[in-house]
Formats: C-alpha cells, structure tokens, sequence
C-alpha cells in the first residue's frame, strides 16, 4: 500500500502546501451517489467523495498526511458512514485507518484487479444489514437459578454466608469457578436457543466472544433490511419468554463488519 505523500496548495493560499492523503471507508457499487450530509472524519469532519472503477467505486475523503487517526469521534464517524450507507446500498467496510496515496492509489492499487471480486461481494450483499444481538443475564436472578440447580453451589452458598472472606477465601473461589463454568454452559445454551428462534429469517450467523462474564448471548446476524420490523418481534418474544433472566438489545441496521474478510490491504482478517 502506498505511503508516498501529495502536496496540494491550501485554498486561497498559493505559497503554502499541505500533505494529504485519501482515507478509504469502503466498497460499493459505482452508482452510488454521497449523501450530502454525510461526513467523514476529522475536525472539522472531511467531505464524502466517490472514486470509481468500472462497476465499483471506493467511499473517500482527503485528510491531512500528518494528522493522527484514532478518536473516538474519527471511530464514530467511519462507522456512522458505513451504517447509514448500508441502510441504502451494498457495502463492503474496510478496517478503520485505510489510506493511500492519492485517488489514483485508490483506483489502481485497491479497485483495478479486484473489479470481479468486489462486486460479486457486493451483490451477495444486496438488501442484507448486519444486526447485533446481546444479551445480558439478570444478575440476582441467574444466581438464584443456579443454586437451585446445584446443591453444591447452594451449599457452598450456606458456609459463607456471615462469614468474612479472609476466613472463605477457598470457599468463595471455589463457589465461584462453579458459577463460572455454569454461566458458560448457560451461555451455549442460550445462544443456541437465540439462533433457533431466528430461524425463520434464514440469518447468516457469527458467534461472537462475550464481552462481559454475565453475558448470555453475543452474535451478528445477516438478514435481509426489510425484515427488520421481523427480528424486532421475534427478539421481544424471547425477551418475554426470558422475562427478568436475560435482558436482550439489539444494534443495527450496520455495514457487515462480520461477514466481509476483506480488509484494507487486500487479504484476510
């Protein structure tokens, strides 16, 4: 990938140059048209434009060479562009902080060769969001379900209640590696039971590490946008039916960081 910087003259000012580069979002079809709010980053936030190849085209904007990527609000931004363009059109996201050369780079090194490639991606995408599905269980009550299950966590429970926990310390140790390993049983067990229940929106599915011990379930769906309204429902009857044991959210519509492999360079995540 390129790293060469290009000079251009600062607007109204011809004695002074500055480095730039171009920062590239993502792929889409090459009709695709930038809102004309969209932003991208930087402060204040870079224009959208569009760099064409044949049938694809590149999601850009040009930022100075020696400004440091990396802000929550620059982390904001590239992901802002991505969802909102996939509410709309296909699009393949690249990891954040993509940047090449110039136009030309962008073109020659990222587009030109891979036509074939990208857009047979970008039609596997058509019509399809990525939606996050989590949930959390409900601390007291989990507990709760777990000692009623085990008699050995429930009589571990019994010797150190009123206890100080200098005096547990094993106990209290081992007491929790059973409520550990439970909860990650649990937890298969969930996102089994999740993935069935979405059975009927025919999601592509990718099971995502836990992020927190009490996580219940943690997965990416691919489904079709204009069953949106459907995935809301059937997530409201397994919250109903989990009432007060696993509280579920949902994010999305977003671009499909989980099922696209393509990154920035051209090879796999």
């Amino acid at each position: 990938m390129s790293t060469e910087q290009t000079e251009r003259p600062e607007q109204g000012d011809d004695d002074t140059v500055t480095a730039t580069a171009i920062y590239v979002y993502g792929i889409v079809p090459s009709d695709v048209e930038p809102e004309e709010h969209a932003e991208g980053v930087g402060n204040p936030p870079a224009e959208i434009s569009v760099v064409r190849s044949g049938d694809i085209a590149a999601l850009v904007s040009e930022i100075p060479i020696d400004r440091a990527l990396g802000t929550p609000d620059d982390l904001k931004a590239h992901a802002e562009l991505l969802d909102g363009t996939a509410t709309v059109a296909p699009v393949l996201p690249l990891r954040f902080g993509a940047v090449l050369t110039d136009r030309n780079a962008v073109a020659e090194e990222l587009l030109e060769g891979h036509e074939d490639e990208l857009a047979a991606a970008l039609e596997q995408l058509e019509g399809l969001a990525q939606f996050v599905v989590k949930g959390r269980y409900v601390e007291r009550t989990v507990l709760q379900e777990i000692l009623d299950e085990n008699p050995e966590a429930a009589q571990l429970r019994e010797q150190i209640r009123g206890q100080s926990e200098d005096a547990t310390r094993e106990t209290r140790m081992a007491l929790g590696e059973i409520i550990e390993a439970t909860i990650e049983a649990k937890r298969g067990e969930d996102t089994r039971r999740t993935i069935e229940a979405l059975t009927s929106l025919d999601p592509m599915v990718n099971e995502r590490q836990p992020t927190h011990e009490q996580d219940a379930v943690h997965i990416a769906v691919l489904v079709e946008l204009d069953r949106q309204d459907e995935l809301e429902r059937i997530l409201r009857e397994l919250g109903d039916e989990w009432d007060d044991r696993v509280e579920i959210s949902l994010l999305g519509p977003m671009a499909a960081y989980d099922f696209v492999a393509k990154s920035d360079s051209g090879e796999e995540d």
